[in-house]
């Protein structure tokens, strides 16, 4: 039974999968944080620019 649990905790089988989904997860969370700044910062700019352009239209 100690030798099938030394061969499943040092099996490197599947190792390079785990570090891709990870890997990926970072990438896409790291995507989601970066567009939601963008997005809330574009929002502002066009707010401001939306006001400026009424404002000399008066």
């Amino acid at each position: 039974m100690i030798n099938i649990i030394k061969t499943f905790l040092s099996d490197q089988d599947g190792a390079v999968t785990v570090d891709w989904v990870v890997l990926c997860a970072a990438v896409v969370a790291l995507s989601a944080i970066g567009m939601s700044k963008i997005a809330g910062n574009t929002l502002d700019l066009g707010d401001a620019v939306g006001t400026e352009i009424a404002s000399q239209a008066e």
